[in-house]
């Protein structure tokens, strides 16, 4: 019989599905979609935007890591704000964690419909979002164990997609097969052929391509031994970002020269295009539906729980606090739903710009997540308190990695006109949040 949390949660997930859900979050669309587009445009330097987030990526999640041993709760970087920032700043990024997660389910959505596009050109794209989203719904109202289940097979094709990748990718480098091999690193105009700018303006989208590492904290509430699984699931994220990022960017690069590459395609699918083999494009168009179909299930899990957290002290509508009798947050998973639906009408309007602008918003939310993150720990540190999971280097560590999350957003207006859409929107969106914590708090005065 599974035992009941005090926030009302059953601990319905075991090792096997946190390992595989960590493994998951560090693989995305972001990868398996935007990597084509962001090599097209930065050619093979491209890897050093992947090693650079990578780098800070990994001190998130160590940061992450000596916060969930602390204290594990379903809230995570919520609660750890509350406690170690403040009130008001809990509420700043719970909202910008939900909007991280709503943009970006609009860019899953996107892909999705994208995807199937390429089998089926004549099905309206915006229905194949609604399809999509009608799914990972009910998935998610089902049950948490139907979550956790469903996330280990997705996040499992996952990995053996890349894996079968990086093999193959990489039998054709060594034996130079076709127009592979490490000489496209430095041909068709250098290794910066479009200039080191333009690696500094890909960092936004690559900061997107790592988000989601961090839903494996929020899955700490409802893990049975956290202590014992959470290091597992956090020190795999260091040799997931090597290989699978880092790696296959680099095999990427130098399997085919960059100009193969475009925007709206899956490199993935463009560099099995090429082999000869009937059905290998096929089998990884699905691989990438499959990616996008796991990052939108995941998002409606995280904003459920974030969403109750928030409403239970008041800071989010009542009805995100609703509990259904299986122990699943269903106000929450509703709530963000809507806002995926609204995401189908964009994709609707601008299906040609409706992935960039959602991963640009998206990569706000993921950057305030990310420096709640590690100033928390900072914080938590700074109590006195010492983890057996400690984060390397702290302090020092820490404000490299906020420097790193600060640079990002101040070279948005400086990209494509989609990120200029996002950076404009910050004062929206501090504004928005501002209101409503004055809200807030008059209600609860």
């Amino acid at each position: 019989m599974r035992t009941q949390t005090e926030e009302g949660y059953t601990h319905a997930l075991g090792n096997r599905q946190v390992q595989m859900i960590a493994i998951g979050g560090a693989i995305g669309v972001g990868l398996f979609l935007g990597a084509g587009g962001r090599l097209a445009a930065a050619g093979p330097a491209l890897v050093l935007s992947y090693a650079a987030a990578g780098l800070a990526a990994f001190f998130v999640m160590r940061a992450l890591g000596e916060l969930v041993l602390y204290r594990p709760v379903s809230g995570s970087f919520v609660e750890y704000a509350g406690e170690f920032i403040g009130p008001w700043a809990a509420f700043a990024s719970g909202w910008m964690y939900w909007i991280n997660w709503a943009a970006t389910g609009v860019a899953e959505l996107t892909a999705i419909a994208t995807y199937i596009n390429y089998w089926a050109p004549a099905f309206p794209q915006w229905l194949t979002a609604l399809i999509a989203l009608a799914f990972v719904m009910t998935v998610n109202l089902l049950s948490v164990r139907l979550f956790g289940e469903l996330e280990f097979w997705f996040a499992m094709l996952k990995v053996v997609a890349i894996t079968v990748f990086l093999v193959v990718g990489l039998v054709l480098v060594v034996f130079a097969v076709g127009e592979a091999g490490p000489h496209n690193l430095v041909s068709h105009g250098g290794f910066f052929p479009t200039g080191f700018p333009l690696v500094l303006m890909s960092l936004q989208s690559v900061v997107f391509a790592y988000a989601s590492i961090e839903l494996v904290g929020i899955t700490a509430g409802e893990t049975a031994r956290p202590h014992e699984v959470m290091p597992k699931a956090i020190n795999g994220v260091v040799w997931r970002i090597a290989i699978f990022y880092v790696g296959s960017v680099t095999l990427l690069a130098m399997v085919l020269p960059w100009t193969a590459y475009s925007a709206g395609t899956s490199p993935f699918v463009t560099v099995f295009s090429g082999l000869g083999v009937p059905w290998a494009a096929d089998a990884m168009n699905l691989v990438v539906i499959t990616a996008a179909l796991s990052s939108c299930n995941s998002g409606l899990y995280a904003t459920g729980r974030i969403l109750r957290s928030m409403a239970m002290k008041q800071e989010a509508p009542r009805f995100a606090g609703a509990l259904s009798g299986r122990h699943v947050p269903v106000g929450g998973i509703v709530f963000t739903a809507a806002m995926f639906l609204a995401g189908v009408a964009l994709f609707y309007f601008l299906p040609e710009r409706a992935f960039n602008i959602a991963t640009a918003v998206a990569s706000l939310g993921v950057i305030t997540t990310w420096g709640v993150l590690v100033h928390c720990q900072a914080r938590l540190r700074r109590t006195g308190h010492r983890s057996a999971f400690p984060m390397p280097g702290t302090p020092w560590t820490n404000w490299l990695t906020l420097a790193f999350l600060a640079l990002v957003v101040l070279l948005m207006p400086f990209a494509d006109q989609d990120q200029r859409v996002a950076f404009f929107l910050i004062p929206l969106l501090v504004a928005g949040i501002a209101l409503g914590w004055y809200a807030v708090r008059r209600r609860r005065a």
